[in-house]
């Protein structure tokens, strides 16, 4: 977290878990007004401290400035090789990289703008970047929120009785008490100050909004585009019984994030929904673990099948997506343990064949299952009697916002149609290391 006060700037992060962070004492420490926060999603840049998040940097005149951000910039090593070019230019002038991180460039590119106000630093600098990006930034006096022009990732703006907020989700605003004014607009920016909320554009807007959002990132209690997405999931869900059908006896999900597919799914076939696997609530995603044996490990960890509820049926198991397939095969196995007589796997997404480029940490195909096999082969593969998966068309169509339509939609995962060009140059998490100190 970085916290400010009007005066200075203080930053607390730590590796870990929240709860193991952030206790009542140190969190009595941060005194202030304006506050960002943020739990790193490592896309570039590996998991050390250095790369956790807000990014801090000094500008010449002594100011702070923090930085977070979701997503992931596709031209990191252009801007890099940039800075190191006009650090060299001045002799050394402007402060080095301290991480190997697209956020840690980015904050470096706005302190060196040391002749412009922040906020006009953050006109000037967001042009340059090319990716999937949306930030908060703070100085000692004011918030900012900042989203790409494509508005890959979601931002979102609510109103406190005597604040304003900025969060990722609608979720977040819930959770603290705040009312929803409104989604930040891809190539806006806008600024939070003792007067008020303030807007500005930075580029057009070219609405590319990550499907995948809906697809899995996004929890269920939020909004994106102006849609629920438990409804949107709840459609999906629908729509895979008409294009997926079978003859079994329950639908089930897999918790947490399929389960307003998997209602869907059961009340358009008439087939009845039930619960046939347990979660256990305090083991995270095993999709974001860091090794595929602790994505192994954490799948067993995570979920429990409940026997006596599965045992001799034939089950449609629906699930959000199949990524690695691990997950999938574990499941898979644990209900045939259990006594399923049949287990049909459905996906409310179509294959995952292309690696992400824009915040989501998939970065090879070699990862994907789907990239180089046929439908009936993955279903083979993670032991399922069957296979289905939504088609394109049925996801953009009910996904999209009405107001842009499909074409407002980022799908290259399932396409590998890249709205934003990738550089030709190796991507991923190694991109900057060797460039950043070690600690």
């Amino acid at each position: 977290m970085a916290v400010a006060d009007g005066r200075g700037v203080l930053v607390y992060k730590e590796m870990g878990l929240v709860s193991q962070v952030f206790d009542e004492p140190t969190l009595a420490t941060l005194q202030g007004h304006l506050a960002i926060g943020h739990t790193r999603y490592s896309t570039t840049g590996g998991s050390r401290w250095e790369n956790a998040q807000p990014a801090f940097k000094t500008n010449a005149a002594g100011g702070g400035i923090a930085l977070a951000h979701n997503g992931n910039l596709t031209n990191t090593g252009v801007l890099a090789e940039s800075l190191a070019a006009e650090a060299a230019d001045s002799d050394g002038a402007g402060s080095a990289l301290r991480s190997s991180s697209d956020t840690d460039v980015m904050a470096e590119l706005l302190a060196r703008e040391d002749d412009l106000s922040l906020e006009e630093a953050i006109v000037r600098t967001m042009p340059r970047l090319e990716g999937a990006f949306s930030l908060v930034i703070m100085d000692e006096r004011t918030l900012y929120g900042v989203r790409d022009r494509h508005g890959v990732r979601p931002l979102c703006i609510g109103k406190l009785p005597g604040g304003w907020v900025i969060a990722s989700e609608t979720a977040a605003l819930d959770i603290v008490g705040a009312t929803l004014v409104r989604e930040v607009e891809p190539g806006e920016v806008v600024a939070i100050d003792e007067e008020g909320l303030r807007a500005r554009r930075f580029a057009p807007p070219e609405p590319k909004l990550c499907v995948f959002e809906h697809v899995y990132l996004a929890r269920a209690d939020s909004t994106l585009g102006g849609q629920s997405v438990h409804q949107v999931r709840r459609a999906l869900g629908a729509a895979l019984a008409v294009e997926a059908p079978v003859d079994a006896d329950l639908v089930i999900p897999v918790p947490d994030t399929a389960w307003s597919a998997a209602a869907g799914y059961a009340e358009a076939s008439g087939i009845p929904f039930g619960e046939g696997l347990m979660k256990n609530r305090y083991v995270g995603r095993t999709f974001i673990q860091p090794s595929q044996t602790m994505r192994q490990l954490g799948i067993r960890i995570k979920l429990n099948p409940l026997r006596e509820a599965i045992r001799g049926l034939r089950l449609v198991v629906v699930d959000d997506s199949i990524v690695r397939g691990n997950t999938t095969k574990a499941i898979v196995a644990m209900l045939r343990e259990a006594g399923a007589r049949e287990v049909h796997v459905r996906i409310t997404s179509p294959p995952v064949r292309w690696p992400c480029f824009y915040g989501i940490d998939m970065p090879t195909r070699a990862e994907l299952v789907a990239s180089d096999l046929l439908t009936g082969e993955v279903a083979s593969y993670v032991g399922a009697d069957s296979l289905g998966y939504l088609s394109l068309e049925a996801l953009t169509e009910t996904a999209a916002d009405p107001a842009e339509g499909p074409g407002g939609l980022c799908t290259a995962c399932f396409t590998g149609r890249y709205p934003i060009p990738v550089e030709a140059q190796v991507q991923g998490k190694e991109l900057l290391e060797g460039l950043a100190p070690q600690r």
